[in-house]
């Protein structure tokens, strides 16, 4: 059972109407059963690995105060190192080491299109990123050693920051509130909340899980290149019936009034529009995290019945799944930003298909039964979303 133990008899629902977004809540042991299997010389060799998004922050010992490392990095750059003032960050880490996913299931109670990654960070004896704010909420889990840290919650934005960095940096960090993470201990940050945390006393190794925050801006890019492309035929301007003008250089009111009706008409959502780009969008996993296929591609007869001999599918790490429910008898299954068109009536099985990471054949088998069930398994097998655990 993934349970939080929430402080002070609290459940998720109160912390959703409390704490989610708004403000930040320390959880002394506050994962049931949990213990991180990650020790910091895995951490330093996934940094090591090109495909592996890592970062190293020097506050001290660099070419200049809070200097920042892109990875990968060698075995010789990690013994160069002082002996303090660092920290080494690695993005994706439940990506490419699927057993640190586990930590993921204690927050299914948020939605899961929602949930970015989990990063790690490892700070030598009084590593630190400096004082910061970041736009997204996190939960900071305690796996190794100890780490301090300090917030306050008044307004900051990118003017706040120091100039000339790579890192966004607070110059001034006078802190409201202060806490001593041990191990098995977590802190909830909302966006915006300015914090610092400092390893204390030795070298510490914290859990990250960090949820997605899209930009408006890029919400509305990415909602517009999808009327473009889905809705906006390649054709060409045609006048509205024309009067002859004196004023040859004038616009007429009737031409804009065209304008507006025909734009209105092109840039109108059909049925599902948003549905079926926000699905797609949401899902669309980082560029360095795609998903390739499998060498043999099955029909769905052989699939279902090696599925049924093996008994187990398990989703690939990389594989980001969600379902809605389209309007009328319509829904949807999203991966890595593929669309899924399934009857409204499978809504069980979309629920099963996307709850777990682990199918069992016997939990799927009467859905497997239905064509378009079995093709939607069939599909999402050959795209290499789901595989078997000797693929």
């Amino acid at each position: 059972m993934h349970q939080i133990n929430y402080p002070n008899g609290l459940d998720h629902q109160g912390f959703l109407r409390k704490y989610w977004q708004s403000l930040p809540l320390l959880m002394p042991n506050a994962l049931s059963g949990y213990h991180c299997p990650l020790d910091p010389d895995q951490l330093a060799g996934l940094a090591c690995e090109p495909q592996v998004e890592s970062r190293l922050v020097l506050e001290q010992g660099g070419s200049g105060p809070w200097e920042l490392l892109q990875g990968p990095f060698t075995e010789a750059e990690f013994a160069a190192l002082p002996r303090s003032h660092w920290t080494l960050l690695v993005q994706d880490v439940d990506k490419w080491l699927p057993e640190l996913a586990e930590i993921l299931e204690y927050f299914r109670f948020l939605p899961d299109w929602r949930v970015d990654d989990l990063m790690v960070s490892y700070a030598a004896d009084r590593g630190s990123v400096g004082p910061h704010f970041d736009e997204y909420d996190v939960f900071l889990y305690q796996a190794r050693g100890r780490r301090r840290w300090q917030i306050h919650t008044r307004a900051v934005d990118e003017t706040d920051c120091i100039p000339g960095l790579d890192l966004r940096i607070l110059p001034e960090f006078v802190p409201e509130q202060e806490w001593l993470l041990e191990p098995g201990d977590m802190l909830y940050l909302p966006p915006r909340v300015a914090h610092w945390g400092v390893a204390f006393g030795d070298d510490c190794m914290t859990c990250s899980v960090g949820f997605r925050a899209p930009a408006w801006r890029e919400l509305a890019g990415a909602w517009s290149d999808f009327l473009l492309a889905e809705q906006v035929p390649d054709r060409r301007y045609r006048d509205p019936p024309l009067q002859p003008q004196t004023a040859s250089a004038e616009i007429p009111p009737a031409t804009i009034a065209d304008l507006r009706r025909r734009l209105s008409v092109l840039l109108e959502p059909g049925p599902d529009a948003l549905e079926r780009w926000f699905g797609g969008f949401v899902t669309e996993p980082k560029d360095e995290l795609q998903v390739p296929p499998p060498d043999t591609q099955l029909g769905c007869d052989l699939l279902i019945d090696r599925f049924r001999q093996r008994g187990v599918l398990q989703r690939h790490p990389f594989a980001r799944l969600a379902f809605l429910h389209g309007a009328g008898s319509d829904a949807y299954l999203f991966a890595n930003g593929e669309t899924f068109h399934l009857p409204e009536a499978q809504h069980d099985f979309l629920h099963g298909l996307t709850q777990e990471r682990q199918l069992h054949f016997e939990y799927l088998a009467e859905y497997l039964q239905q064509p378009e069930c079995a093709e939607v398994l069939c599909r999402l097998y050959n795209r290499g979303y789901l595989e078997f655990d000797d693929d």
